[in-house]
Parts: C-alpha cells; structure tokens; sequence
C-alpha cells in the first residue's frame, strides 16, 4: 500500500516523538527542564540589558493600549506620517543609517531582506555559524547558497574566487557561542571582491558602539555595511526586527518587494511605544552597557580559569560545550539544581553530537549570582569535566572536523 501524504507527515512526527524523544532523550525532552525557583538566576533571556521589566517601557504601552487606534493594514502601506515611520527614523538615526524599515521579527527582517536582494544569479556566503534566517533567506531568494567557515576571512576569499561576487551575511555576535565576527575584514573583502555585505546586530544593538549603536558603528564601519539587522527580542526587550539601509530609496522598494513586509501587517501602537521607549533608554542608561561588560568579562574569565573551552567568546553570550545530547541534559539538570538556568542548544541548532549549554548574560546580574554561575560551573567541572568526549566517527569516514558548517541559531526571533 503507497503511504499517503498524511501518513507521510506522521510518519516524520513519529520520528522525533519515537526516535529522538523515547530513543535518544529516554523519554524525555530535551528542551524542558525544571521550573525556576524565585531565587533562581535567569540566563535563558536575550534581555541583555534588562530593560524587559522597566517602568518606563511598561507604561509607554499600557498608555499606548488605553489610547487604541490600530491601524491593521500591510505594511506596504505605511507612509511618512504612520507611526511606524517615525519609529523607523528613529532606530535608523541610532544605527548611523540613512534609513530603515521595521518588520513583524527579526526573522523576517533577514529572510525578507535577502529575499529583496538575493536572486538565482547572485550567490551567497553564509558563515556557517549565522543564524538560520540568513540561511533560510537564501533559499527563499533561490540563490546559490555557499557556507564559509566560522569566522575565516580566508576561506570565504576562496569561495568568492570559485563561484563569484555576491552577498555576505554574518552575525555581529554569533548567537551560539558569543565569538565575533571580524567585520573590517569582511569589509575590505567585500570591497576586494565586488560583493555586498549584509551584518546581522541582534546581539550587539543597544548593547556595543556609542549609546548602543551596534558593533558596526563602534568600528566606524556604518559606510561601508550596506545592510544591517537585528532583532529588537534582543537588548531593546520588544518583538520585531529592523532592516537598516545605506540608500533611502531601499525603503519603498523594499516594502514593495519583500514578501514579509507586504504580506504582514504593521506593528501595532503598543509595540511601537515600547519599542521607542526601550530605545530611549538604551541611549540614556550607559550604566547597563557598563555593568554588562563588568558581568561577562567576569564570567568569561572564571569560566576560562576552569578550563572551559569558551570558543573565543568575546560578548555576552557564553557557552559550555556538552557534546551529546544526553551529557548535555544531565549538566543542564545538575545546573537547574543549583538554580542556575541557561538554554540547551542541540540540532539543529548545533552539529550533531556538539550540543550546548548556552547562558545569555545580564546587565541585571549581581555580583553573589556570578559568583553562584561559577561555583555551579566548577562543580559541573568536578562531576563531568570541562571539555566533552570527541564525537564518535561515522563508520568509514574520518572524524569531523571542527569547522564542519553548520545552520545556528536561537529561537527567539
């Protein structure tokens, strides 16, 4: 009997349900772990800076909601004068940018962006730790899709060399392991090669570059970036994402052309209040920036004095390699009980076998709960070691290497 579409379906659920949930977890997700207790520190937030909580986002969107007056319309139809366009103005002048656009996430930001500029003839370059909407992009766009190794300059030359000019898409910081992209190189080999590069901010927007402005503006490098975007679920604690452009006229093409900009409704005036009120206080409160770097130079360096392998994380995202997903899920239970909750990150968000434990600093964090992150972690060295075993080999082929590409990414977009 041929198996029908539906069985099919089923067929794949029942895969993860019975293959990888019973098989591989023993009957449990992997994903879910204990509930936080109200002493508890928190480091599964992109709130990096803290300002999910703050009094004055708050009331910017309940005022916002008492007021009503949504419009929901597309956004292809925003003009100068919608709401939408004044926040726009905003981010963009805080980027360094000419201008900018808004989206429903960062998600659509990056695959509607690279589905604008992005075609069958034009190649891209992902970095093979960018995040999955880049890569996602690219195949929306139909263009030919070329991973570059994680943070090598030299590798994405000789992929360029092979297969053409096109678009490079990076990460400021890489949402798995917090190592950073070195973006005046990307540049001049952008520049050298007659390709366009794309950097994605999501994890440096409010938190790197004068008041916040990004990793791109902190390198004097905005003129040189064509594009840049970020998800504002990061350190401006809302829910969208933004495209910031070098061209003015980008603005209306873009709205015409991407699929997500015409195919979803603006933001409503709640996000847009909280939005503009997380803004203002990214450019205002330097404190935070200040103490998120206090914070993860803190961590970083009692994580490396315990011999943990941090993978040149250089920011506010850290991660404990676990290796196999089992290893990974008894480390991430024996730091839940020590009230320490980070993010598991496994396939396929990871390579197979390389699951992380990933923990997303804070402004917020006090000097007793960094302390409480590194004693739990010396005893998470004790108990399983700082480094995880090798992955084991597919038969008849040899190890893999450690630059093996993989898509990445959070999931909170």
């Amino acid at each position: 009997m041929i198996p029908t579409i539906a069985d099919r379906v089923q067929s794949r659920v029942d895969r993860f349900s019975y293959g990888r949930v019973v098989g591989e977890w023993g009957g449990r997700h992997l994903l879910h772990g204990l509930p936080p207790s109200p002493d508890a520190v928190l480091l599964n937030s992109n709130d990096y800076l803290g300002l999910a909580g703050d009094h004055r986002v708050a009331e910017a969107m309940c005022t916002a909601l008492a007021a009503g007056g949504a419009r929901f319309t597309s956004g292809a139809f925003v003009d100068d004068g919608h709401p939408q366009a004044i926040v726009e103005r905003a981010l963009a002048d805080h980027m360094r940018a000419p201008a900018g656009i808004l989206c429903q996430s960062g998600w659509d930001a990056n695959v509607g962006l690279l589905q604008a500029i992005a075609d069958p003839r034009t190649p891209v370059y992902v970095d093979s730790f960018a995040h999955m909407s880049m890569w996602h992009g690219a195949k929306v766009a139909g263009a030919p899709l070329h991973p570059f190794r994680h943070n090598f300059p030299g590798h994405l030359r000789e992929e360029i060399r092979t297969y053409g000019p096109g678009i490079i898409a990076v990460d400021s910081i890489y949402s798995s392991n917090g190592s950073r992209a070195p973006l005046a190189q990307l540049c001049d080999v952008a520049e050298q090669t007659g390709s366009l590069l794309v950097v994605d901010e999501s994890r440096s927007l409010g938190t790197d570059g004068p008041l916040g402005a990004g990793a791109v503006a902190a390198l004097g490098l905005t003129e040189r970036v064509p594009f840049r975007v970020a998800s504002l679920s990061g350190a401006l604690a809302g829910r969208a994402g933004f495209v910031a452009a070098n061209g003015v006229d980008f603005v209306d093409y873009f709205r015409m052309e991407s699929f997500p900009a015409v195919f979803s409704s603006t933001l409503l005036p709640h996000d847009l209040a909280g939005i503009s009120a997380a803004l203002t206080a990214v450019r205002t409160d330097d404190w935070r920036r200040e103490r998120l770097v206090q914070v993860s130079e803190r961590v970083r360096q009692g994580l490396g004095a315990l011999g943990f392998d941090l993978e040149a994380a250089a920011a506010h995202i850290v991660s404990l390699q676990a290796g196999p997903d089992l290893r990974a899920m008894a480390i991430r239970d024996f730091l839940e009980a020590r009230g320490i909750f980070g993010t598991v990150l496994c396939p396929p968000a990871t390579a197979r076998n390389r699951t992380l434990v990933r923990f997303c600093l804070h402004a917020a964090l006090t000097d007793l709960e960094i302390d409480r992150i590194l004693l739990a972690c010396k005893e998470v060295r004790d108990a399983f070691g700082a480094i995880p075993p090798p992955p084991p080999p597919v038969r008849g082929t040899a190890p893999i290497p450690k630059q093996t590409p993989v898509q990445t990414g959070d999931s909170t977009r």
